[in-house]
């Protein structure tokens, strides 16, 4: 996944140990972390490991949360009951505990990452090039900001700082520190292009402008503010792509764990995990993308789309996530802006695979139903989970689109308890919450 060769504690962001939740991120073996942090080479290993941190192995965030959202929200099937915290999870409700390691992972991960991010966004400004200064910011903002986003889908509230003994802030500010992140890179890449010399030296496959902007959109939609979350998708050239590339180093962590074994977990089925009403027409391009068939050994519907070999690159967000957005947010609107939201989705149920940038197509008929809010809104839903497949927004979508909190309905839990790691090492952890 790296363009260039740092000594071994900058591709592991300083070799930071994690121990427990107590958040004290030192390794007294390593190099000095001030020594790695006041130069432009150092800066730069730090900032890729932060995306190794977040992107690469079984305890990487992306893997824990592709994995917690599915099996909470219908969207995986378990192969193997031996995987008991993936088993826990698919059984949802009270099997899922503080002890369960994916939440776990996805927890200290996601803490890692803004700790890390947060050293080179702030020693970053002591650069005196300031274009290499930028695309540092820019680059070690999308991990931070992610990492808060996915604490702030998944728990009622998170951690206000790192630390011993943290208090804690409500999920709605996590998004609010999340949109300040990206707004704060953005405004510093505004002031001062990235340089060509940063861009060399940058893992390959990360458009960074259009990745905070629609970045922003994302959390700006989930935190309810639809004029930002709209303004910030249009600012995206939806003809660019931007992704977390792997190679046989660092493997993709979903086809290394899941897809190439057949032994942890699969994607549904050609349901996507949707009720009956909601579920895609077989003709609908995106099965194929997501899914193949085995038509000789079980399970018959096989993990694709990002998840396909061991090199697939991982998409940060799809160019369908935007135009989805924009519709959600003229539809939240409501009156003349409803015919926009569906002129959006129209644009989403049409497209077809070469349309793409990553060949991500439906080729289905415009939308037929009621231009009314409620129907439009579900119909924007509908395209979320079928566009967005695994990308771990489900369950965040279901409370914003008020879908059914009655246990194994549509999800297995509503928000997640918190890790044992962090209730073991912090009196201030909150209640857990009873689904």
């Amino acid at each position: 996944m790296k363009r260039i060769i740092y000594k071994g504690f900058l591709l592991t962001s300083l070799a930071f140990s994690l121990v427990a939740c107590s958040k004290n991120f030192t390794n007294p073996g390593a190099t000095p972390v001030e020594d790695a942090l006041s130069n432009s080479t150092g800066l730069t290993g730090v900032a890729v490991g932060v995306q190794k941190q977040y992107s690469v192995g079984r305890q990487s965030a992306l893997y824990n949360l592709v994995t917690a959202n599915g099996f909470s929200s219908f969207e995986l099937s378990l192969r193997n009951e031996g995987n008991v915290d993936e088993f826990n999870l698919w059984r949802g409700g009270i099997n899922v505990d503080g002890n369960n390691n994916i939440l776990g992972n996805l927890w200290t991960s996601s803490l890692k990452v803004i700790f890390d991010a947060n050293n080179v966004i702030d020693n970053a400004a002591n650069l005196g090039d300031r274009g290499y200064a930028a695309g540092l910011i820019g680059y070690a903002s999308i991990f931070k900001a992610m990492a808060l986003g996915n604490l702030s889908m998944y728990w009622e509230q998170i951690p206000a700082s790192i630390g011993t003994n943290v208090s804690f802030k409500s999920r709605a500010e996590g998004f609010a520190e999340a949109i300040a992140t990206l707004d704060a890179a953005l405004a510093a890449i505004a002031a001062n292009p990235i340089s060509a010399q940063f861009l060399t030296n940058l893992p390959a496959g990360i458009e960074i402008p259009n990745t905070l902007q629609a970045l922003k959109a994302r959390y700006s939609l989930f935190s309810g503010n639809y004029a930002a979350a709209l303004a910030a998708a249009n600012a995206v050239d939806l003809t660019k792509k931007s992704t977390m590339n792997f190679d046989a180093v660092s493997p993709n962590p979903i086809f290394n764990v899941s897809t190439a074994t057949n032994n942890v977990f699969q994607v549904i089925d050609s349901t996507f995990g949707l009720p009956e009403a909601l579920r895609p027409d077989m003709t609908d391009g995106r099965i194929g993308f997501y899914m193949s068939v085995n038509p000789t050994i079980a399970p018959r519907w096989r993990i694709k789309g990002f998840g396909a070999e061991l090199a697939t690159p991982w998409a940060i967000y799809v160019p369908g996530e935007m135009t989805l957005i924009k519709a959600e947010a003229l539809a939240r609107a409501g009156g003349a802006s409803l015919n926009d939201a569906v002129t959006e989705l129209n644009k989403i149920l049409t497209k077809t695979s070469a349309a793409d940038p990553f060949g991500i197509g439906a080729n289905q008929p415009v939308y037929g139903g009621a231009v009314t809010q409620e129907a439009v809104l579900t119909e924007i839903y509908r395209q979320r989970c079928i566009e967005l497949y695994m990308q771990g927004f489900k369950m965040e979508d279901m409370r914003r689109f008020n879908r059914s909190n009655d246990p194994n309905v549509e999800k297995k839990r509503n928000f997640f308890p918190y890790p044992f790691r962090e209730r073991d090492n912090n009196p201030n952890t909150p209640t857990d919450p009873t689904f």
